[in-house]
């Protein structure tokens, strides 16, 4: 696999994204700020199958757009409530579908539903959503991406990794620019889109946090300046 860049480190990485800036402090300002350990547990339940809602909705869509039809998407899905949403019947989510002002995507209300049951399940297996997220090691990042791909609705592709990043987990994101940088590095030969491939690239990001003492997130938005 050939190289564009002539390095690897960390440090090597940081000084070229350092020249897009005018100072170290406009780089830091730009950086993602994680949820701290007593935040991620805090948060409630609902709170989280919301974000994760959002996040379905998000795709393919405007996120303002979706932003601003959320309040009636709280009023139409109960608040959220996991467990008011998990037991839904086809009828109970035909009427969140003709509910006002929510966006009317059937594929994605179906999801509500699924994702609900997700939530309960972990909060009967951790105690609440919060404490399976704070508890996941971040150097096995990938895990967790796969387990709400496999668990959840519509949570595959990119999907899974931004919801943690809403949710401030730390988690590095395979944006096209990042993903740029990688294929640059020798690292991956395009989007890593196989469970191999997307270890691949968790193995680089953790060995950069060994190296910087820097989480994740951070990490990747460093690495993204580098692209173009």
């Amino acid at each position: 696999m050939t190289t564009k860049y002539p390095a690897r480190s960390f440090d090597w990485i940081y000084t070229q994204a350092l020249k897009r800036f005018a100072s170290v402090q406009d780089l830091e300002s730009q950086l993602p700020r994680l949820a701290t350990r007593k935040q991620l547990i805090a948060r409630s339940d609902a709170d989280y199958l919301s974000l994760i809602c959002r996040r379905v909705f998000r795709s393919g869509l405007q996120h303002k757009m979706v932003d601003a039809k959320w309040p009636a998407f709280e009023k139409a899905c109960y608040g959220f409530n996991p467990r008011a949403l998990a037991a839904l019947s086809d009828e109970g989510l035909e009427d969140i579908l003709q509910a006002e002002g929510i966006i009317r995507h059937w594929g994605k209300i179906k999801s509500i539903r699924t994702n609900a049951v997700l939530v309960c399940d972990v909060v009967q297996s951790h105690g609440s959503f919060g404490q399976w997220l704070a508890d996941w090691p971040s150097h096995d990042i990938v895990s967790l991406w796969l387990d709400l791909k496999k668990r959840g609705a519509h949570l595959g592709g990119h999907s899974g990794s931004r919801f943690l990043r809403m949710a401030g987990v730390d988690t590095f994101l395979l944006t096209n620019d990042t993903v740029a940088v990688l294929v640059g590095l020798g690292i991956v030969d395009r989007e890593p889109k196989s469970k191999t491939a997307m270890l691949e690239a968790q193995k680089a990001f953790v060995e950069w946090a060994e190296q910087s003492g820097r989480p994740l997130c951070e990490i990747s938005r460093i690495l993204s300046y580098l692209a173009g």
